[in-house]
């Protein structure tokens, strides 16, 4: 089954803004299938996005562990071990961190970055209204995407000149390039599809 980028670039953000809202075992049991459905479909991406922030997960932990006050891990170390509640707290938000790198790592694998362009392009539309270009901005996103992601797999110089390359005026579409967008029509299956991510963020939320 197929389905318009835009809604599978919608889904995915209203997914992981569920996920924020989710208590313990719902958070697990939809960040279990999103972790499948990561190790089926991209595996390799997936797998290279958890190696190149394994630092951010650990970092994450240890904050969480170290600052959330609580019932200590050991009477022992005390005040200067961590807590119980800081490294449920921890594992909880690294949950929902790796989940939305799964997802990520899904949309990317199921969409080329001409198919990403023209998602991001129709769901920024209404920013013309403030005089912006969402073609200008679709392009940049995806750019991001590009710069950050091949940069994840070289030495940390490279990322950082990738990173720095992103703000310089250079990266925009130069005046007379032409990129083609495929056309695509939103079917039946895009409305099913955006109604239970809809649905399933009102129900965390309630």
């Amino acid at each position: 089954m197929k389905f318009h980028p835009a809604s599978q670039i919608l889904a995915c953000c209203l997914l992981v803004a569920a996920m924020q809202a989710m208590s313990v075992w719902p958070l697990l049991a939809v960040a279990g299938l999103i972790m499948l459905g990561a190790f089926v479909k991209s595996r390799h991406r997936f797998v290279r996005l958890l190696r190149s922030t394994r630092w951010i997960i650990l970092s994450l932990l240890v904050i969480y562990a170290y600052s959330t006050p609580g019932q200590p891990l050991s009477d022992s170390l005390g005040m200067y071990g961590p807590s119980v509640d800081g490294l449920a707290a921890g594992l909880h938000q690294l949950t929902r961190l790796v989940a939305a790198l799964a997802g990520l790592s899904i949309l990317l694998s199921n969409l080329h970055r001409q198919q990403l362009i023209a998602g991001l392009y129709i769901l920024l539309a209404p920013i013309q209204l403030l005089g912006l270009s969402p073609e200008r901005l679709a392009v940049r996103i995806v750019l991001t995407l590009h710069y950050a992601e091949d940069a994840m797999s070289r030495a940390p110089n490279v990322l950082k000149d990738s990173l720095s390359s992103l703000f310089d005026r250079r990266v925009d579409i130069e005046a007379g390039t032409l990129i083609e967008l495929p056309l695509c029509r939103f079917m039946i299956n895009d409305a099913l599809l955006i109604t239970c991510a809809v649905l399933l963020l009102v129900v965390t939320l309630l």
